[in-house]
């Protein structure tokens, strides 16, 4: 009774009510543009797409971010994942160049001048990656023995569509974000993996009915380690670490400030889903590089391109750990911190303000965040263990790796901007206690 209770309480928000059904209607375009075949392809030669695809862990997975239009030729293939790359880029370009830096800290002029930077990165990856599916898709046609004749003129054209069809889906995340509800391209990408759930189980529990070994009992051994391995990344999610503060008294005028301890919440896992979602990104560029299926016996595509291989989870786990840092320091300013505690006379008792109270916090992001990054690593790496057991490729993504992840990290960030306009407008949360715990 009480989520229906909640429900209602949500529907009589008018401002929530609106971002609520605008991120309904944007998510319906997307999902319809991901079920729009290119000009030229016909959808009977696509057979070959969807089976590459699906013995293929890497573009399987590339297929769940895109929501399943890599493998329909859809205008929407390419996805969202050449935005989230040039992200990257633009990121790292701001560790190591001062004019990026200098952008960084100009507040909101800046922060649109990266984002059209970011926007333009994002067209020049599209303008190699479309070329490359192009090329991918009528080598998997024709050796099916389909018939796909891509010529240059054809090539350009298509490349276009891909490109707008990409830019599109960014422009999409954007209005979701601005007009909606929680962060959009976020939203695009859970979608995507959502939409192959379904299908994915259903086919793991035939696949199970089918065999000798464990049968039904099996695939519920499995539901229940998916539902533990989920918990965990709830846990991980939200885990944090209070750092005590102490504000000494302050009288203004007739009024007295101060003088009660608080806490600093420092989360275990302050970067969130961002790390997942960077190395999976870097990990898409080496099939980029091999050209897709047109060069499937390169080094690089036999060392990278098999998500069960040995090196490939060795290089994902590294570059999940080394980003947890990266994207924690960026986020987590501990310098300022300790600026914003010397300002109202705040101390960490035991602790000198000033630069000591910043090495203090940032010796705690250190110590919480090892732990946090080599748990969030492993939790990346778990479908690899599930096709080691057997468990179908699709339903393995489910397991942990980039999809567990993005949906818990998703989901909660959502309910806690839903739980945020409750809150204001003076009505009960979501949860029983009033408020998500850990995501302060």
């Amino acid at each position: 009774m009480k989520l229906i209770e909640t429900l209602k309480n949500i529907w009589k928000i008018e401002d929530l009510r609106k971002r609520l059904i605008t991120t309904f209607l944007f998510v319906l375009v997307y999902r319809f543009g991901c079920h729009v075949v290119l000009p030229g392809i016909s959808p009977s030669d696509l057979e070959a797409m969807r089976s590459f695809t699906s013995n293929s862990g890497l573009m399987q997975l590339l297929d769940m971010f895109a929501g399943g239009a890599f493998s329909q030729a859809s205008i929407f293939a390419l996805g969202i994942m050449p935005y989230i790359t040039a992200s990257i880029v633009i990121q790292l370009l701001g560790m190591v160049l001062p004019s990026f830096q200098k952008m960084q800290r100009e507040g909101e002029s800046g922060r649109m001048k990266l984002n059209q930077y970011t926007r333009y990165l994002t067209v020049l990856i599209l303008l190699v990656q479309a070329p490359a599916y192009l090329v991918n898709l009528q080598y998997q046609v024709n050796a099916a023995g389909g018939h796909a004749s891509i010529g240059w003129p054809m090539m350009i054209f298509l490349s276009i569509v891909l490109t707008a069809g990409a830019m599109f889906i960014m422009w999409l995340g954007e209005k979701i974000t601005d007009k909606g509800i929680g962060n959009g391209i976020s939203i695009i990408i859970l979608v995507g993996i959502i939409a192959r759930f379904p299908s994915a189980i259903v086919q793991e529990f035939t696949s199970r009915l089918n065999t000798a070994q464990g049968g039904l009992v099996m695939f519920l051994v499995e539901i229940i380690v998916l539902f533990a391995v989920t918990a965990g990344a709830v846990m991980l999610t939200r885990g944090t670490r209070k750092v005590p503060v102490q504000y000494a008294k302050r009288i203004v005028g007739n009024k007295q400030y101060g003088g009660a301890r608080q806490y600093i919440p420092l989360k275990v896992n302050a970067a969130n889903v961002m790390p997942i979602i960077f190395a999976q990104a870097l990990m898409f560029i080496p099939i980029t590089l091999a050209g897709f299926g047109s060069n499937q016996q390169s080094w690089l595509y036999r060392t990278f391109g098999d998500m069960d291989g040995f090196w490939y989870n060795v290089v994902y786990f590294i570059m999940i750990v080394a980003f947890t840092y990266f994207y924690t320091a960026i986020t987590v300013r501990p310098t300022q911190m300790a600026e914003e505690m010397k300002k109202n006379s705040g101390f960490i008792p035991g602790i000198k303000p000033g630069k000591k109270t910043a090495e203090y916090i940032d010796s705690i992001m250190s110590r919480i965040t090892l732990p946090g990054s080599i748990f969030l690593g492993i939790v990346a790496i778990l479908p690899a263990f599930a096709r080691y057991f057997g468990v179908n490729r699709e339903f393995a993504q489910f397991f942990g790796g980039t999809s567990l992840l993005i949906i818990v990290g998703v989901v909660l960030d959502t309910l806690q901007q839903i739980e945020t306009h409750l809150m204001m407008h003076h009505y009960d949360g979501l949860m029983k206690s009033g408020k998500i715990k850990g995501r302060q």
